[in-house]
């Protein structure tokens, strides 16, 4: 990477002139101990950014190589002695090793950037376990959430916040003005007891997904054993025929639109039940019981998930012709059609049905790609309150519509076939159809005026039953107060 790209700020600069919460940088020397990746690029990152660095080492001569040329390596004791912020870039069971520096660390700010294996795995946060070690030292726990790859990644690389806490607040100051100036966001977040929350923020996988994945898994597992019994076990127990072959393509293609199409119904589902408490208690202030809120927090993953589904069932139907079950299908078909002497096999109405059901379906995964690509927050950023709002809300309706419209076509006449019902089993579409369908008609009646001006009025401020204080004239000329209901 060159040094033009490096010594791009990852945000733009703030000017900090008149900034009375944080001091100028003014060329400050910066420490840095360790020479690991992560060690590697700080130096580098804040060599770029106008900073003097000197980097404590066990071994300098061997590592100098590994440092920009500006960056000075020495040994620990005299990188110290050279600067008062230091970045201690080293594990925690090394720590140990720092403690022939301890006369000469006193009064310096120490920045621990370590991590922890696992989360919550010992009672107290590396950040603390260091101050302990050396207690004439300010430590400061920050950097940690950053990766080595971003700090080399320069402006490429968007919002990137450097979570920072300490006990002192002038560290803290000093510390946030060097993140600032590589071109970070710095946060404040409070005393040294946040250290153990900070080093477990890298360790999360996925916090926000892992609802929304068990969901989508219980839908599919759901889906799936259900279309295996229509499809697989039904003509094994009544007709003796092995389709074993169609668990691979044919069950996982029918499973995963309807977990689609269930998901995406999910994604409009709370706001109905919120609008719903709204009008039943006439006001907003009210809180949602926490399953709602929580629900409410995830649609957007939700809605990613199904989009996913979708995409692989648009992927799965696409191969589905290049089965080889399909050919001696297609090649069977022809061969009771050249003996019963069939001449003309076609089907009007299945042709079009078939022809509608695809330009809808296509339609509806168009929008939701609409969807997916509007969640990112690149995109989302661009856009104002209103533009996202209107994809979001909207078309997003709208994809759910037209969801329903695909899966009615697919269902044609079959739901009045009694041969579709297996083992007395609907046909899985028609489950299907019954969140969605509540979640449309709860929308047509939310758009009546009478509701829709009342659901209005209550999410402007309006609550029902609430009393306003008004001011009369009496019969003197005097004025006395009165209350009236404002849902009069």
């Amino acid at each position: 990477m060159s040094r033009g790209d490096m010594a791009k700020p990852l945000l733009g600069h703030r000017s900090m002139e008149g900034d009375p919460s944080i001091p100028p940088a003014a060329g400050r020397t910066v420490g840095v101990l360790g020479s690991g990746d992560f060690a590697r690029s700080l130096a580098t990152r804040l060599v770029c950014s106008g900073f003097k660095v000197v980097v404590g080492s066990r071994n300098p001569k061997r590592k100098a190589g590994l440092f920009p040329s500006a960056a000075e390596v020495t040994f620990q004791a005299d990188a110290v002695k050279k600067t008062d912020v230091i970045f201690v870039a080293v594990f925690r069971e090394h720590y140990s090793t720092l403690c022939d520096l301890a006369d000469v660390l006193v009064g310096k700010i120490l920045v621990d950037v370590s991590n922890n294996t696992e989360i919550n795995h010992r009672k107290e946060s590396n950040a603390e376990y260091l101050a302990s070690l050396f207690p004439a030292c300010t430590v400061v726990k920050g950097f940690n959430v950053i990766s080595a790859w971003t700090l080399q990644s320069g402006a490429r690389d968007g919002n990137k916040q450097v979570l920072i806490c300490s006990d002192n607040q002038e560290a803290k100051r000093t510390v946030a003005e060097i993140a600032q100036v590589m071109g970070f966001t710095p946060v404040d977040m409070g005393c040294m007891s946040s250290a153990r929350e900070i080093e477990n923020i890298p360790l999360r996988l996925f916090p926000a997904w892992k609802i929304p994945i068990f969901l989508a898994l219980g839908l599919f597992l759901c889906f799936f054993t259900y279309n295996l019994i229509r499809q697989v076990i039904h003509p094994y127990i009544r007709e003796q025929k092995n389709k074993l072959y169609k668990i691979p393509i044919e069950v996982v293609n029918t499973t995963l639109p309807c977990v689609s199409y269930v998901m995406l119904s999910l994604v409009y589902l709370p706001g109905v039940l919120a609008a719903c408490l709204q009008l039943h208690y006439g006001t907003k202030y009210r809180r949602f019981p926490d399953w709602l809120d929580q629900w409410l927090q995830h649609r957007k993953q939700i809605g990613l998930l199904s989009f996913f589904c979708a995409a692989l069932h648009a992927v799965y139907s696409l191969c589905l012709p290049m089965r080889r079950s399909h050919r001696y299908q297609l090649i069977e078909t022809a061969v009771k059609q050249a003996v019963e002497k069939k001449m003309n096999v076609w089907v009007e109405e299945e042709v079009w049905r078939m022809e509608i059901y695809i330009s809808v379906g296509i339609i509806a995964l168009g929008l939701l790609s609409l969807l997916a690509i509007t969640s990112l927050p690149s995109v989302a950023n661009s856009l104002n309150w209103r533009e996202f709002s209107f994809v979001q809300s909207t078309l997003g309706f709208i994809a759910l519509v037209i969801s329903t419209l695909h899966t009615l076509t697919y269902g044609w006449s079959r739901a009045f076939d009694e041969n579709q019902y297996k083992f007395y089993l609907p046909p899985t579409y028609t489950l299907t159809l019954l969140v969605p369908c509540t979640v449309i008609l709860a929308k047509i009646i939310f758009s009546l005026p009478c509701i829709q001006q009342r659901l209005l009025r209550i999410r402007r401020g309006w609550e029902k039953g609430r009393y306003v204080k008004f001011v009369l004239p009496s019969a003197t000329g005097e004025f006395s107060s009165g209350e009236t209901s404002s849902n009069v």
